[in-house]
């Protein structure tokens, strides 16, 4: 039984580490009803970032601060540079272009800081928790109370004035703009909001697997979880996440002594399948959704 708890809890954890990379596809999405591809690579980016302003000398904390505020205009200036020339076109095409700025950026951040692992110390320590017979990441742990602040300030966030318009843009863009909304604006601030969300995500993902390349590879799980809990639903990313986690973490370690081990992607895989086919606009995504 502990050992099932054990799983059920640091999947859990994990699942919440998969929401801060998923929160910021749902932020975009709500704004400009793009599926971005670039999220894995963007999370990736603000590890890089954070890591290299440590290198620089500045401690860890500071360096997040410092590399929110770049990921923040990286963000506005992928909406400046990129998407305000796609205006007009099909939205197959912008996600195209998503996909395009994800293998850009998985080729130009290793290329220009190095491919090989590089540690961040976030000074959470090594030693796992301990609850009873249950052993938790101590960094997981830490990044799922980040997840759960992120969830509740982007819930927070859209109650604002901002946020309001952010919701009216993500309705209706002729709409908006016809009373004085600037959807470029909304836009441009959900990709920096995403970058925030990026910086979370790399950070500390990146003290509990190191900073490379791989990062990238939490997209994949991150579209699972929009997909189940909603494309367009903070909330969903929450729940979709420790779905994911859960399911990610109890079926592998017990299946994966019997098959040889790489369950936890079939599992994902299925859980993509199975809500398209069943529920395809997810747990609480709005039934009017259009996928592509």
């Amino acid at each position: 039984m502990s050992y099932f708890l054990e799983l059920l809890v640091n999947g859990a954890l994990t699942g919440l580490m998969y929401s801060m990379v998923a929160l910021g596809i749902v932020l975009i999405y709500k704004s400009s009803g793009v599926l971005n591809f670039s999220q894995g690579a963007l999370v990736m980016m603000g590890g890089y970032a954070v890591w290299q302003l440590t290198e620089w000398g500045l401690p860890i904390w500071l360096a997040a601060a410092a590399a929110l505020v770049v990921m923040f205009l990286f963000g506005l200036v992928i909406e400046r540079v990129l998407l305000r020339t796609m205006v007009g076109q099909p939205i197959i095409m912008i996600v195209m272009l998503t996909l395009g700025l994800d293998v850009f950026l998985r080729g130009f951040g290793p290329g220009l800081l190095g491919t090989e692992p590089k540690q961040l110390d976030i000074g959470v320590g090594l030693a796992p928790l301990i609850m009873g017979d249950i052993l938790a990441n101590r960094t997981y742990a830490v990044g799922a109370l980040i997840a759960l602040a992120l969830v509740v300030l982007a819930l927070l966030f859209f109650r604002t004035r901002l946020g309001t318009k952010l919701r009216a843009v993500s309705d209706d863009h002729v709409s908006s703009w016809s009373v004085g909304i600037s959807v470029e604006r909304a836009v441009a601030i959900s990709w920096g909001l995403a970058g925030l969300c990026a910086v979370a995500g790399g950070t500390l993902w990146g003290a509990a697997q190191g900073v490379d390349w791989s990062l990238t590879a939490l997209l994949f799980p991150a579209v699972a979880v929009v997909i189940l809990g909603g494309i367009d639903s903070i909330v969903g990313a929450l729940l979709g996440g420790l779905i994911i986690g859960i399911l990610g973490s109890v079926i592998p370690g017990y299946v994966d002594s019997m098959v040889g081990g790489s369950t936890r992607d079939v599992v994902t895989s299925l859980v993509i399948l199975l809500t398209i086919l069943i529920r395809p606009y997810g747990m609480f995504g709005r039934e009017d959704i259009e996928r592509i």
